[in-house]
Order: C-alpha cells, then sequence, then structure tokens
C-alpha cells in the first residue's frame, strides 16, 4: 500500500468509533450522575488501567487541574507498574491482581469514592483486582471497555463496553480502542465538572492559572465575562488571585471580595446562580 493508502485505511476505521461510543451513552450517563454525586460530597475519582489505557486515565486526570480547578487529589490516575511504566513498560506489572488492591489501599480508598477501571480487552488483572477491591469496601465502581463480554463488567456497578472491532494492526488496543476510551473518558469527566457547576456556558470559569497561556485565558474570561476593559479584569484577578468566577461576580454586582465569595459559596459555585438573573 501506498502511505496515502494506509492513512486513508487507518482513517475509514477510526470514522466508527464516535459511531460506537454513541450506543454506550445511557451508560456513560449514569457514570456521570455517580462520580459527580461522589465528589459532591468529598469523594474522589481514581482511574486505574495498565499500558495505554492506564496513561489515558492518567492524561484525563491530569488535565482536570488546569481546566476546572480541581485538586490533585480529588481526581486521580493509577497505572499498573506506577511512574516508571508513564514512559516505559514494566514487564508484568499488569498481571497482578495483588497489586491493583495494594495501590488502592496505598491511596486510601474509601466507600465516598469512585474506581474506574479502564482495560481495553477487559481481563486485565491488575484492573480485576482493582475493582474486585473497590467492591469489597462497597466503593461505587465503573468499568470501561471495548469487549462485550469482558470480566470487568461483572465486577462494576456501572460497566461501559464499546465495540469498536478489529483493529488496523491486530491487537494494537491503543488505536480504535485507545480513541474510543479516550472519547470516554473526555465525557466522563467534562460532564461531571459541568454539573458540579465548574463551567459557565462552554466556558472554563474554573480553571487554575499554571501558565502564561492560562493567564491570559483567564483576563478574557473576565473582560468577556464582566463586560470591561483589560486594566479593571487584570486588577480583579490580582484581587482575587486569580479566581475568574468571584472577579466577576465583583463587577457584576458591584460588591466586595468577602461578599462575592459568599454569594458562590451560597450559590455552591454555580456562577449561574448568582449572575444570570443580571442579564436581560
Amino acid at each position: 500500500m501506498s502511505t496515502l493508502d494506509m492513512l486513508a485505511a487507518i482513517n475509514e476505521e477510526d470514522v466508527g468509533v464516535a459511531l460506537a461510543v454513541r450506543s454506550a451513552l445511557p451508560q456513560i450517563a449514569r457514570a456521570v450522575d455517580a462520580v459527580a454525586g461522589s465528589l459532591r460530597d468529598g469523594g474522589r475519582l481514581f482511574y486505574v488501567g495498565a499500558g495505554t489505557s492506564g496513561r489515558l486515565g492518567i492524561l484525563d486526570a491530569v488535565e482536570c487541574v488546569p481546566t476546572f480547578g480541581t485538586s490533585p487529589e480529588q481526581v486521580q490516575g493509577l497505572l499498573a507498574g506506577g511512574q516508571e511504566a508513564v514512559f516505559h513498560a514494566v514487564e508484568g506489572a499488569e498481571d497482578s491482581e495483588e497489586m491493583g488492591r495494594h495501590d488502592l489501599r496505598q491511596r486510601g480508598l474509601c466507600r465516598d469514592d469512585v474506581v474506574c477501571g479502564i482495560a481495553a480487552s477487559g481481563h486485565t488483572p491488575y484492573v480485576i483486582g482493582a475493582l474486585t477491591y473497590a467492591k469489597s469496601i462497597r466503593a461505587r465502581s465503573i468499568a470501561i471497555c471495548c469487549n462485550e463480554e469482558a470480566p470487568i463488567l461483572e465486577l462494576a456497578d456501572i460497566g461501559i463496553a464499546v465495540d469498536v472491532g478489529p483493529e488496523v494492526i491486530a491487537g494494537s488496543t491503543r488505536m480504535k480502542a485507545g480513541t474510543a476510551q479516550k472519547l470516554i473518558l473526555n465525557m466522563l469527566s467534562t460532564a461531571t465538572m459541568i454539573t458540579l457547576g465548574k463551567v459557565y456556558r462552554n466556558l472554563m470559569v474554573d480553571l487554575r492559572v499554571t501558565n502564561q497561556k492560562l493567564a491570559e485565558r483567564a483576563l478574557r474570561l473576565v473582560m468577556q465575562l464582566a463586560e470591561t476593559d483589560e486594566a479593571r479584569a487584570a486588577a480583579l484577578l490580582s484581587a482575587t488571585d486569580n479566581d475568574v468566577k468571584t472577579a466577576v461576580v465583583m463587577a457584576r454586582l458591584g460588591i466586595t471580595l468577602s461578599e462575592a465569595r459568599e454569594r458562590l459559596q451560597r450559590a455552591d459555585g454555580y456562577l449561574y446562580r448568582v449572575i444570570d438573573d443580571l442579564d436581560p
């Protein structure tokens, strides 16, 4: 095959992945509701996986911090083999059920938390061990896989199975299966954070300023939502320690920092509950 023909074949297979994920939307919705309820009550979300599946969980967990202002503890990714396995394959790491249980015990898993096991085949012992441990202490659990007869579906409270069909390179589950898992994790974390009020309309108003790009985005958000100029927006962000929602409430309502924080607290952090009744 020519290079272009190879790419066309891969792309043709990828086209069906989003449609396969669509068939699992009801199960994904149940998972979102479970995770949102847990986080609202002070619980945590643990993604657990091996290889590509585990790395995708880590990616989603890490991105929650700057995008939605979560703490690093609130959403965590556990990978078979630990930190070393992020960059290098660790032989046999995924084959131990005991390590799955051990890693969750080390993090102090409790009944208020949710464990989300991710495994393309649904047979990974590390993930099976983690879900078994979650079940033993009655923590909520979710299983994400690309095999409709996977063992992890029986262990979890909510099973999300997406059949993407054979891979272009047989058994290379970093491809279509990995894409499907990434789409599901995007939905799970994003819809959860929207439910918790960390998004206003389609704007990431709870972002954490960790670099220059996010500092500039925070400035634009305040300018847009507070309908003010750059200098005023910068002063508001300085006064609020880069808290976009508090800055917007101060400007829109013409109130002090402490009053704005109190209004947001009474509204459980939902910005629309504080400012939307001001809109024409």
